[in-house]
């Protein structure tokens, strides 16, 4: 039988055939000419976006100056810290590193700069646990909040801060110290109403139920000189600023905080040892390196990775050897477990000194 255009069966099934394999060949190039097509435009897009400059944070990271804000005075640790490693930082990443000295109010001042800058990455801060845990109890209103404001960066411990007495005081630990001072007037000297020199004293009188009198001074170098010349009968400080009057004999460490002894004074035992076993006497001073709030993680964590490298250096090295501490910096992880279990610890403890808030 024949077709309507005098084709057989077969001849119409074959150009159906070949017809359908055209147009799915045709179908195919076409799909592939469109994609071509629009990836030509991508491209062509990219090359455009390319061409304009992207906002600070989609560059390349860091491409200005980095600002270190101090929340202490030049030449005490804190600065000695953002100085030596903010300059290691600089030297790998290829960019100036400034440290601004902002202080007072025990840092509160740096620390609502800092909490006010950019989250860019652009700047940080270096404090000391008084800025981010006793001031929440030292002062009536705080301008930034230690916990929201800022994410941690680095750790850097400051060291044992020992305690010493007056090289005539015939004692060699804290129970002989006590049992000496407990029918005469003893006055312990500070380097500030809430500072760890505080804690300890009000701590050593609660355990032995005594009434030693803390005797608050602005800062460490008077402190010593009336140590050492026995105005005031014991202190609790740092080690590089106790060297010159421990080195002239002038006073003698009965005891060192934290559960090791140090090793720059390893037969000096600790206040655990010494049946003192409070957490007051556990905590360590420190010196921390944190960011603004909503920093870029990846950028944090750059920052974290490279002030621990700094911490090898021969220049931190030195300084660690200067001022007895026995470690380098520690990554972000570990200053937040620092602040998380230690900081409550010292803030029950500020809180019992009875401190009326300025």
């Amino acid at each position: 039988m024949l077709g309507e255009a005098g084709f057989t069966g077969a001849k119409i099934d074959a150009m159906l055939t070949t017809g359908a394999t055209k147009t799915a060949k045709t179908a195919s190039n076409e799909r592939r000419e469109e994609a071509m097509i629009v990836r030509r435009k991508l491209l062509r897009i990219g090359a455009a976006v390319a061409a304009f400059p992207m906002p600070a944070l989609a560059q390349a990271w860091p491409s200005k100056p980095i600002r270190i804000v101090c929340t202490y005075p030049p030449g005490g640790l804190t600065d000695v810290f953002a100085r030596a490693y903010g300059e290691y930082v600089g030297q790998k990443l290829g960019q100036a590193v400034v440290v601004e000295n902002k202080t007072g109010a025990a840092g509160a001042i740096g620390a609502e700069i800092v909490k006010q800058a950019a989250p860019d990455g652009y700047t940080l801060m270096f404090m000391n646990s008084t800025t981010m845990v006793q001031n929440k109890v030292l002062l009536k209103k705080l301008a930034y909040d230690p916990d929201k404001d800022f994410v941690p960066v680095a750790f850097f411990n400051a060291g044992h801060l020992p305690t010493a007495v007056h090289k005539d005081i015939p004692v060699k630990n804290i129970p002989e110290f006590v049992a000496w001072g407990k029918d005469r007037k003893v006055s312990a000297a500070t380097y500030g109403a809430g500072s760890f020199a505080h804690v300890v004293a009000a701590s050593i009188n609660k355990h032995y139920g005594i009434n030693m009198e803390a005797v608050h001074y602005r800062g460490e170098g008077l402190m010593w000189q009336d140590v050492s010349s026995g105005q005031v009968q014991t202190a609790t400080g740092s080690y590089a600023s106790m060297l010159p009057s421990l080195q002239a004999g002038a006073v003698k460490v009965i005891a060192v905080p934290t559960l090791e002894r140090m090793k720059r004074l390893p037969d000096v035992p600790t206040f655990y040892e010494q049946g003192l076993t409070e957490k007051a006497f556990q905590v360590r001073g420190w010196v921390g390196c944190s960011a603004p709030a909503g920093t870029p993680d990846a950028i944090v964590q750059r920052l974290s990775d490279l002030m621990v490298e700094g911490g090898k250096t021969e220049r931190v090295l030195k300084i660690n050897e200067q001022f007895g501490i026995d470690e380098s910096a520690r990554d972000r992880a570990y200053f937040k477990k620092v602040l998380d279990e230690e900081g409550p610890v010292v803030l029950e403890v500020v809180k019992g000194l009875n401190i009326e808030p300025s």
